[in-house]
């Protein structure tokens, strides 16, 4: 799409020189040839040269027909015959009407078909949409006024509701459409200013989300967490608030903020405007995901509340294209020259008529009107009666004091020029050139009128029947009237499909969800017009400024950006507490030092006052101190808290988004599947330390909330020390089914009571899941969440897991009217966990080699229709059901709001329905202890996923562990007495050289020496 970089084709020799016709545009905007190559002087010569010719070069205009779209086959070249001082303005582009000025949405519509050319890798699969439920989108606003855009989103929400969309509505702020919404049986949720950068909702439970207007900014905070990050999202943009305001960040120095907001623009899947211009003003946020549907009640609903006081002057205006180009300042020398008939000769000094003519469009600047001046002039224009304005003046007051608007621009639009839907909106009569989308909206003389842009004559003709002495005729007036009356409902159509159409491509529905019907299948009375019924008793109010409240908002998040702890430290004042505070910064630190050097004196003196022992005592004291230090860890507050009871609920989360929903008590425990987005502060489980398979992204995403059982059996013992232990979906808490205390006590009552014995307690009922409002029994709602292949990936996985050939039944999960456990919320006794545990390591790995080679590296597998990261999640989300009915557990359900109980599938009812020799505890262990032996041996080669799952333990593992340790004492004590033996060595004294004699006093040397002698 959109990336304006490579969506806009632009002709080889206007390259550059073409941009919007907007304030903003207009600073870097190449000019007209003409404009750069001459002098002041030399234009108005050039142009009194060029208008000589002018009466000549309208004959041979139709031979300059440009780029006609039609399907009618082109005619035959013919020999343009112009004057020789003409063929130059034509080599030098000067005539050019500015045909090739389009946006094409090529690069963002080629990536919404890019997945559909996908064929499956599994030939034996077929996958199918069983539809139970409806596709659900969320609309999210900044607040519910009545105002245009609302009325826009109503209309567009109405049609959505009849090809089969269920749609919900979050608004950051109350307002008068919330009873319209209402009305429509749509359910409305004002969540507050307050809490719309925390994440209260599950956007997951949506297959899409839009988000109306610029002021909703502060849910993308929400939006670009995980898990949330993937979510589709449309944000629609109808305003040029934020364009105008960040061509001023860069001079500002605010480059932050503008990075900000580009990362903002890129997390939207697209990013919506309602006009052909908004993409190039938006052109610095351009990530590739801009996209046109083209439509607006705007001017219609602006049109009731404007009231100019009525002019004595006849105003003809010439309102032209939004962009610039060109060949612009060519037409409306033409329009003028056609126009001239209305003007009788006469002296121009003397002329006092009531007929004026203005020039609505071109150049700001002054030389623009120079030159519309010049032209007059050289048409023998009366004095003042030609009078040129530029777009950034007052449209609106200019387009209500004329009495007839003329579009003169023969530029083909890609949708229905605004400035016409203004002029119409007001009951103004139009004129314009019969180009495709001003044909396609406007009936000639019935709404309109329309002229050939190839023979200006016909345009000549109807001013002369539209201003009869100089006023408009009846019947121009009454075409006005038609022509407001058509343009209240002009572009809804084109609206609605534009929605409902990018909703289909970038929306990927799960299996079970229904596909949208055709748009087609609308009814005409939703697709023809906006919703003016809704809003009647709201059109005569004031309106809302909406552009005032963007520019508000804007400034807000301006000056929230400023407040930032460096910007804030540069303001802060000095005062005369400064050199106060500078001597008691020097006080502490003396103090400090002080401190350091008595401790360190303390330590020395104590060292030398120590007893001297030997070698082989500090050798004991120092592995004393190694042995101890394990068992010395502190524990926080809340491990000694759960220490004491008898169970703990896991939380599995992944991503900030989720933090709102996690409980923070001792009776649960997160689990964070990944390192970053853990909740600071708590003791959260890091599943990807104690499991080094969640540092692979693929098994985090293909598990989901499965891998936390993994993650916390692999050596269950150091971390889990309760009798129970239970998980939590953080998604459960989102929809309001969690335990609620007295649920948490009825539980905790009944574990320790033993009331239901080795029992799989669980909350969260299968047959009230939002995904199977069908209440289907448990083999169809499994294959309606995976495109119709649970059945068939469970008998696959089965074979394979106990090396069977034929099965011929998968197995039995009765229609008893009871219900099943969904969303991995459900209490089991530890001991029982570890045996779950290691059936599903060995489905798991069944499933995985399965579907590993193709999901991985394609995203894609017959469990699902579209590509799916968690793609194994759907079918393990089932599969404590079928281990527990299989295993002879007790299934119980707890209510979450009371806490009651009831045993669902009871035991007695379920004799010779289980396969209890499949899944009971010693044909598991056995089978764990083949392949763990298998593992050992290291026999098989190439991916194996079973032992990065948990523990590999059997019996001869055991032995050679036990081997391996009892080698390693016997070195340990080799090492130890070898060191001991070389330091017994090392401390044996030194044999004496020779004996140390005192030497005699002074007085005695000389008798000593004659003893010596004697």
């Amino acid at each position: 799409m959109g990336s304006l970089e490579s969506g806009i084709t632009v002709n080889k020799r206007e390259s550059g020189e073409r941009w919007g016709r907007h304030p903003l545009l207009q600073r870097n905007r190449s000019r007209s040839f003409l404009l750069k190559r001459f002098s002041y002087i030399q234009w108005i010569c050039s142009v009194a040269v060029f208008f000589f010719f002018v009466v000549l070069f309208q004959m041979f205009l139709p031979n300059l027909v440009v780029n006609d779209k039609s399907d009618k086959p082109p005619p035959p070249p013919r020999k343009e015959l112009l004057p020789p001082d003409m063929l130059v303005f034509k080599e030098r582009g000067v005539l050019s009407f500015g045909n090739d000025v389009r946006l094409e949405q090529t690069k963002l519509l080629m990536s919404f078909h890019r997945d559909d050319a996908h064929t499956s890798g599994f030939n034996t699969t077929v996958l199918q949409r069983f539809g139970f439920r409806k596709p659900k989108l969320a609309l999210v606003f900044a607040d519910l006024l009545a105002d245009p855009e609302q009325m826009k989103m109503v209309t567009v929400s109405k049609a959505l509701q009849e090809i089969g969309y269920a749609i919900e509505v979050y608004s950051l702020a109350d307002g008068p459409a919330h009873g319209i919404w209402q009305q429509m049986g749509v359910p409305v949720t004002v969540l507050g200013s307050n809490h719309s950068s925390s994440c209260l909702i599950d956007w997951l439970s949506y297959d899409g989300v839009i988000v109306s207007s610029l002021e909703a900014r502060s849910m993308f905070t929400c939006f670009m967490q995980e898990p949330f990050k993937s979510l589709p999202l449309v944000w629609a943009i109808n305003d040029e608030t934020l364009a105008v305001r960040s061509r001023q960040y860069k001079s500002a120095g605010h480059t932050d903020l503008l990075t900000d907001w580009k990362r903002i623009f890129s997390r939207a899947s697209v990013v919506v405007f309602h006009n052909y211009l908004l993409p190039i003003l938006y052109s610095e946020f351009d990530a590739g995901n801009f996209y046109v549907i083209p439509g607006s009640p705007k001017e219609a609903w602006k049109a009731k509340n404007l009231d100019f006081p009525p002019k004595d002057d006849f105003v003809i205006s010439i309102v032209g294209s939004q962009f610039l180009y060109k060949g612009q300042w060519l037409e409306h020398a033409l329009l003028l020259e056609a126009l001239r008939p209305l003007f009788p000769s006469h002296n121009s000094e003397s002329y006092n008529s009531h007929l004026k003519i203005i020039v609505l469009g071109g150049e700001s600047a002054s030389n623009y009107s120079v030159a519309i001046e010049t032209i007059s002039q050289n048409l023998t224009y009366p004095k003042d009666a030609v009078k040129h304005v530029s777009v950034a003046g007052n449209v609106d007051k200019i387009l209500e004091s004329s009495g007839l608007v003329i579009y003169g621009s023969f530029l083909e639009e890609q949708s229905f020029p605004e400035i016409l839907m203004k002029a119409m909106a007001l009951g103004k009569p139009i004129v314009a050139p019969d180009l495709l989308n001003i044909k396609k909206h406007v009936d000639d003389r019935v709404s309109g009128y329309l002229f050939p842009k190839e023979n200006l004559k016909v345009l000549s003709q109807i001013v002369r029947e539209v201003i009869t002495e100089g006023k408009i005729s009846p019947l121009a007036q009454n075409i006005g009237l038609m022509g407001k009356t058509a343009v209240k409902n002009m572009m809804a159509l084109e609206t609605i499909e534009g929605y409902a159409t990018l909703l289909e491509n970038i929306l990927k529905f799960s299996s079970e969800v229904a596909s949208p019907k055709d748009v087609q299948t609308i009814p005409p009375k939703l697709r023809k017009g906006w919703s003016w019924d809704l809003f009647e008793a709201f059109l005569n109010e004031s309106p809302n400024n909406r552009t005032a409240r963007s520019y508000e908002f804007i400034a807000n998040v301006e000056g929230h950006w400023n407040q930032t702890p460096g910007d804030s430290t540069k303001h802060r004042v000095v005062n005369d507490d400064s050199f106060v505070y500078e001597i008691w910064e020097g006080e502490r630190y003396l103090q400090t030092v002080n401190s350091k050097k008595r401790q360190e004196d303390e330590e020395l003196k104590g060292r030398a006052s120590q007893d001297h022992v030997t070698w082989e005592e500090v050798y004991k004291s120092a592995k004393r101190a190694d042995r101890s230090r394990n068992d010395l860890h502190e524990r926080d507050e809340g491990e000694l808290e759960r220490t004491g009871q008898p169970l703990c609920i896991y939380e599995p989360y992944f991503g900030e988004g989720t933090w709102s929903f996690l409980h923070k008590y001792p009776l649960y425990r997160g689990v964070g599947m990944s390192v970053k987005g853990r909740r600071p502060g708590m003791d959260d489980i890091d599943a990807s330390s104690r499991l080094p398979l969640f540092n692979n992204p693929y098994y985090r995403d293909a598990l989901g909330d499965f891998g936390a059982f993994f993650a916390i059996s692999n050596k269950i013992d150091r971390l889990h020390r309760n009798a129970w232990i239970g998980f939590q979906s953080w998604r459960a808490t989102a929809r309001k089914e969690s335990l609620s205390e007295i649920a948490e006590n009825a539980l905790l009552s009944a574990i320790k009571t033993r009331k239901h014995g080795d029992a799989l307690y669980f909350w969260v009922r299968m047959d009230k899941d939002p995904r199977n409002p069908l209440q289907k029994p448990f083999w169809s709602f499994c294959d309606s969440i995976n495109a119709g292949n649970c059945r068939f990936a469970y008998n696959e996985t089965l074979k394979k897991m106990y090396s069977v050939k034929n099965l011929n039944s998968l197995p039995p999960m009765p229609e008893d009217g009871d219900t099943w456990s969904v969303m991995q919320s459900w209490v089991l006794p530890t001991r029982s966990f570890v045996e779950f545990v290691m059936f599903s390591r060995m489905f798991v790995d069944s499933l995985d080699a399965q579907m590993y080679e193709e999901h991985h590296r394609t995203n894609r597998c017959y469990l699902s229709l579209t590509k799916d990261k968690q793609c194994y999640s759907r079918v393990l989300e089932l599969l404590v059901n079928v281990w527990a009915y299989h295993s002879a557990r007790r299934i119980v359900y707890v209510d979450p709001i009371t806490g009651s109980m009831e045993e669902q599938h009871k035991q007695k009812d379920r004799r010779g329905k289980m396969w209890v020799d499949w899944f009971g505890n010693t044909t598991l262990k056995t089978m764990d202890e083949d392949l763990a032996e298998e593992a050992d041996s290291d026999r098989r080669v190439g991916h194996w996923l079973w032992p990065m799952t948990g523990e590999v333990v059997w019996r001869g593992s055991l032995e050679k562990e036990r081997q391996r340790k009892n080698v390693e004492k016997e070195e340990q004590k080799k090492r130890s007495k070898d060191k001991l033996n070389r330091m017994r060595r090392k401390s044996h004294r030194q044999k004496a050289i020779g004996k140390y004699i005192k030497p005699p006093p002074e007085n005695a040397n000389v008798t000593t020496l004659l003893n010596a002698d004697a």
